[in-house]
């Protein structure tokens, strides 16, 4: 495996919590939720179709039905590939058993021929490949690919592998072999194909990935075409928006992140692997544009994406509402695979930065603290009475529901948080590069260095030790350390002393003979920033945010009255950090600030009456686990 999935091991307080969470929480909730185990929370049915359809192919017939979206084989998929990550770091026998019995039965599902997909074989089976749009067969396949592979790396079992290349010879031969035209209406497939090629060292998907990558948008009426000759659709999506679907023009001529936000960063995330296996200069041109697009005018300060509930979508520069905002967290943790593939790219601190900004905000807001509920929608200010009764703030719910009538998150950040080592580190010739501060070993005996162990209590604490422990007396290697954009006094220490080192793009590169009397420190500027938003965010004009380190911190009414909404922060009063017990232990942030007295009117002449306050504010990822409260990321500012 060239990635850094087996090699790091988690060990730190922070993401060993979630770590754990995962495995021992997360990973058997979800699998009673996809076996519709668990009570009041919304039905799952995704095992179920996959028995449905096993029925159809061993008897040719089934009188039950196909239950939930189109896409519910997805949720299986990242299932397996969360559980899968599980299991390598933890050996469960039972859960394997489990895994291996419900990929027979996804086994049983397929077709001779190599297609599978549960909803066409149960519910709709003269209708496959006929609405590349709406039907997410392609987003299915590629979902159940990155499990696949997932599945082979971790247990070296490849029986899901098997499945998924025929499934992927099926595509392969109607897309490349006999020509027929189309693309994904949702991208996800040209990512996992990359995945596959790694893995299996098969040409032939890589030429699929960029197939697809290639033919979107040459024909930007190829869905307006389909439409037409296939008269069905399952949401009744106005084909004539092409900037939704991301086909409105030749992928290397898209300037602007637009359409379904999703979509958008899976596709990019697809282009930029791409180009980075073949060295596609301008396919790299064009990631490194839309990239800056989103991070310069289309996110929000907690890295999420897609402001708009309408189409789950980007809408313009600089609109980003906060009551409103749709902020996905499958959005989210679609930018952090661009970010990723992007720093594959090119070795940049910006890239590592969104990508760890992202992560711990609107991440880790997508899930309650107990591994147990999930929100789908991350905003940035809610309003009990208002969040998710009003009919324009429907989508944003004041507190976490346990599942999902479409329920592509909980899954989704399953199997990212349980796959972090590979976000955390990567490796070039003789180069290692640290770019996210989680403690752990890093095993490096497959090139003979031996093994780095890093201490740090990060996202709180200020400082990262990197120990060194060589596999024979020394290891000769470079250390590229990430030097956060946030940080504006990093310090690094040899032992007592400062060290020498190259910067480059934002990394600090470390090039010696370590030993294992070797400490390296790194000390962080953990000081409290003030937050202020572009004048052309209008939702923020005369507010100010607040973060400290990688986080990103919110008022929420039980820490201040109940009343979140009659607060200002003081311009330039005093900023305390303090060690909290609550949530899980966080250090939370008091500033002096004032609070505004209501005129019991709706509008009134008379100025409020003001008084000095103090106002607690949390980390963001933790809103929302105390019960319905306000809650508010930009304040006022007076």
């Amino acid at each position: 495996m060239n990635d850094m999935l087996k090699k790091f091991t988690v060990t730190d307080k922070f993401f060993g919590y979630y770590e754990s969470l995962i495995n021992d929480t997360v990973v058997p909730y979800q699998e009673k939720v996809l076996n519709d185990q668990i009570e009041d929370a919304e039905k799952s049915h995704a095992i179920e179709n996959f028995r449905l359809a096993a029925k159809v192919i061993e008897t040719g017939k089934c009188d039950e039905a196909f239950y939930g979206m189109i896409f519910q084989d997805s949720d299986v998929a990242k299932w397996l590939e969360a559980a899968a990550y599980t299991l390598l770091m933890h050996s469960d026998e039972e859960l394997e058993k489990r895994c291996d019995e419900v990929i027979d039965l996804i086994g049983r599902a397929q077709h001779q021929d190599g297609y599978l997909n549960t909803y066409f074989t149960v519910k709709e089976p003269d209708k496959r490949w006929t609405n590349l749009e709406e039907a997410h067969e392609l987003y299915c396949a590629g979902h159940m690919m990155e499990a696949a592979v997932a599945y082979a790396e971790c247990t070296g079992k490849t029986k899901l592998l098997d499945i998924m290349c025929r499934m992927a010879d099926h595509i392969y031969g109607r897309f490349i072999e006999d020509e027929v035209p189309g693309y994904p209406g949702h991208p996800e497939v040209e990512l996992a194909l990359m995945r596959m090629y790694r893995f299996t060292k098969n040409e032939k998907y890589k030429r699929l990935a960029q197939h697809f990558i290639d033919v979107r948008g040459v024909d930007s009426d190829y869905f307006i075409k389909e439409s037409e000759r296939y008269n069905w659709t399952v949401w009744g999506n106005d084909c004539n928006n092409k900037e939704y679907t991301q086909n409105h023009l030749p992928v290397r001529e898209q300037t602007k992140a637009v359409g379904h936000a999703v979509r958008a960063v899976y596709l990019y995330t697809g282009m930029a692997d791409v180009a980075a296996e073949t060295g596609d200069e301008s396919l790299k041109k064009a990631c490194e544009t839309l990239w800056e697009n989103i991070t310069k005018c289309r996110m929000y300060v907690t890295g999420a994406i897609g402001s708009a509930y309408e189409g789950e979508a980007f809408t313009k520069d600089y609109h980003l509402p906060n009551d409103t905002a749709y902020a996905e967290t499958c959005a989210a943790i679609g930018l952090i695979f661009f970010a990723r593939k992007m720093i594959d790219l090119e070795k940049n601190n910006e890239y590592a930065d969104i990508m760890e900004r992202a992560l711990y905000n609107c991440v880790l807001s997508g899930m309650q603290l107990d591994g147990t509920r999930f929100f789908y929608v991350n905003p940035l200010e809610a309003i009990p009475g208002i969040s998710g009764e009003a009919v324009t703030h429907h989508h944003a719910l004041p507190q976490r529901p346990k599942w999902f009538t479409c329920a592509c998150c909980p899954p989704n950040v399953a199997r990212l948080l349980s796959s972090i080592g590979r976000y955390a580190w990567s490796e070039e010739g003789n180069t290692v590069y640290s770019h996210l501060f989680i403690g752990g070993t890093l095993d490096l005996t497959d090139t003979s260095h031996g093994k780095i162990k890093i201490e740090t209590n990060y996202p709180y604490g200020d400082k990262v030790l990197y120990r060194f422990e060589p596999a024979n007396e020394s290891m000769d290697l470079t250390l590229a350390i990430r030097l956060p954009l946030w940080s504006e006094n990093t310090s690094i220490m040899l032992g007592e002393k400062k060290t020498d080192y190259e910067i480059k793009n934002g990394y600090a590169y470390l090039t010696k003979t370590f030993t294992k009397e070797d400490i390296v420190t790194v000390t962080f500027d953990m000081s409290i920033k003030r937050i202020f938003a572009s004048s052309k965010i209008t939702a923020d004009s005369g507010k100010v945010a607040f973060s400290r380190g990688p986080l990103v911190y919110c008022a929420e009414g039980i820490d201040n009255a109940g009343d979140v909404f009659s607060l200002r922060a003081k311009k330039d009063g005093e900023i305390e950090a303090y060690s909290s017990e609550k949530l899980n232990g966080i250090v939370e942030i008091k500033i002096d600030g004032y609070k505004v007295s209501d005129s019991k009117l709706l509008y009134s002449t008379v100025r409020p009456e003001v008084e000095p306050c103090k106002i607690t504010l949390i980390p963001y990822y933790t809103w929302g686990n105390r019960g319905i409260n306000q809650m508010r990321v930009w304040l006022p500012e007076e």
